[in-house]
């Protein structure tokens, strides 16, 4: 057994690992070990950049789901060139198989998109990418790194764009879009209100952005005015 793995085993805590397995239905139960976020990202820093966790993220696929999310973490605190980093990430983005481990890399790679013209068309190619959570990486990266003026006109045409049945990707391009609306609500309401989206999307972006406390009472309104009758 190796380091890692080693560490892992000993961090599984089986009261948390049911919770998980609840959280995340689409992985198989036993992949799920029940590793809390801290004590995973203990052993992402601890690894990071060392022989060890060298040849733990190049060993692909992983068996358990909480060792991918060691190397999500992992990932996002390597100290390399970024064309290095973005190679890796390229490499362990075809064995994301779930919301969580997706989710938890887009929010590691802060130190990454310190850099975000660099990355752009990198991003822009995964959020078109026809593999769901290659795609829901691409859109998930936009909404936490690239809502602003310069880049709506190309958020709100891949929104657009994306007319697959995944659950998942419905649901980025829904929680992407009510970011939109709540950080550049007069730019992004003609787009709601051309209603070209999915009943389910267009819905689900207006409840989410309804559910913040940065939009007005009255933008709440009316958006909720604005929902499709399913």
């Amino acid at each position: 057994m190796d380091a890692i793995f080693e560490e892992i085993i000993k961090n599984a805590d089986p009261a948390y690992q049911a919770f998980q397995q609840k959280l995340i239905p689409n992985v198989e139960k036993d992949s799920v070990l029940g590793v809390r976020a801290p004590q995973a990202q203990a052993i992402a820093k601890k690894y990071a950049g060392t022989t060890a966790g060298e040849a733990f993220l190049c060993t692909l696929p992983h068996k358990y789901y909480d060792e991918n999310i060691v190397h999500a973490f992992m990932l996002g605190k390597l100290r390399c060139p970024q064309d290095e980093l973005k190679s890796k990430i390229i490499d362990f983005l075809p064995h994301v198989d779930n919301w969580a481990v997706c989710d938890g890399l887009c929010a590691h790679l802060k130190g990454f998109f310190k850099n975000r013209d660099k990355h752009y068309g990198f991003v822009l190619e995964c959020a078109s990418s026809q593999s769901a959570y290659t795609c829901r990486f691409g859109l998930v990266c936009l909404l936490l790194y690239y809502i602003d003026k310069e880049h709506l006109v190309d958020i709100l045409e891949i929104c657009k764009s994306i007319q697959g049945e995944e659950y998942y990707v419905r649901m980025a391009v829904a929680w992407l879009l009510s970011f939109c609306l709540i950080k550049e609500y007069e730019d992004t309401l003609p787009f709601i209100k051309s209603k070209v989206l999915h009943p389910w999307v267009h819905n689900k972006a207006i409840q989410k952005a309804r559910e913040s406390h940065r939009l007005s009472d009255t933008k709440k309104d009316f958006l909720k005015s604005l929902k499709i009758k399913e």
